[in-house]
């Protein structure tokens, strides 16, 4: 087990928990981004100041007259981006029967410099009255890791936040840096698959700020987080870990530190506002992979790709 590290996460406001029927654990409650109406499983997202989260695929989205554009709220966004990957508990037999390890790797190996990801370059962050704008280079991801230290049944969001800052202990830090954390088989957090399909959060650790993400194990939740949404028979099994992972990953980078970044406070980040629509594959370097649209401000719309 790892050392407990002095944690505290950032802008955590009071949240209401709902039980998790069976086994006595919690999941957030839901509700839409800016207001106080409960909406169960068809929200965007749940946010508790710190956290948001993407709804399931069946989940209805939000209806409103506001317009969906990304509006800038002062914070942070990640410059030159980097990706660390601690795949938790993949070492032990049967952990990754779907292969899921292996896929989202070569994905993310793939992704940088990526069309698909293009579009968050026009998005950035305003320091000392300049604007720095997000690049998209080659070969972000930087490292993965496999520990083997023991991944609980149902990790609580704590156990991710520590896990995250274990990666970042194990990585370095890097003020850019997404810190994702994928769990095992049948080792997910409570509300997967059927309230949300991953979150994505900031926390400090002694080194600085991270941003960090929790990929639960994508096939566990079938087609509610995007199996088979794009590709048909075997080759679409894996479809919603890419699917999600770019979700959270264009997140990340546009708004590292939710929601000081990028945001609209009915519809979410930029992944949010097009999730579950309109999805399609997008070619990498590495392969060929299913992901969701981009919103983009420049084109007023979800965008599959952007110049």
């Amino acid at each position: 087990m790892h050392q407990k590290l002095k944690l505290t996460i950032v802008g955590l406001a009071a949240v209401a928990l709902a039980a998790c029927s069976g086994n006595g654990s919690s999941v957030p409650s839901l509700q839409h981004a800016g207001t106080q109406s409960t909406h169960a499983a068809g929200a965007p997202m749940a946010q508790n100041g710190s956290t948001i989260y993407m709804r399931t695929a069946f989940s209805s989205a939000p209806t409103s007259d506001a317009p969906q554009t990304l509006r800038y709220n002062g914070g942070l966004i990640q410059r030159t981006p980097t990706i660390f990957v601690v795949y938790w508990g993949f070492n032990v037999s049967g952990s990754d029967p779907s292969g899921e390890q292996a896929y989202m790797t070569s994905f993310l190996k793939g992704v940088g410099h990526s069309p698909w990801l293009n579009t968050d370059h026009q998005y950035y962050e305003i320091v000392g009255g300049l604007q720095h704008k997000i690049q998209n280079p080659v070969s972000q991801l930087k490292g993965t890791w496999v520990d083997s230290s023991s991944v609980p049944a149902n990790p609580s969001e704590l156990d991710v936040i520590h896990e995250a800052a274990a990666a970042e202990a194990h990585f370095g830090y890097k003020k850019n840096g997404s810190y994702v954390v994928a769990t095992p088989h049948n080792h997910n957090t409570p509300g997967f698959g059927s309230s949300y399909c991953a979150y994505h959060g900031a926390t400090s650790t002694p080194d600085g700020t991270i941003s960090y993400s929790n990929i639960p194990y994508m096939t566990d939740a079938g087609q509610n987080c995007g199996e088979n949404f794009v590709n048909p028979g075997p080759q679409g099994v894996l479809d919603g870990v890419s699917i999600v992972e770019g979700h959270e990953l264009s997140e990340s980078q546009t708004d590292p530190q939710p929601s000081s970044g990028w945001y609209n406070s009915t519809y979410g980040e930029i992944g949010d506002i097009c999730a579950w629509q309109g999805l399609g594959n997008t070619v990498l370097r590495t392969g060929t992979y299913a992901v969701q649209p981009l919103w983009s401000n420049a084109a007023s719309n979800c965008v599959l790709s952007s110049p």
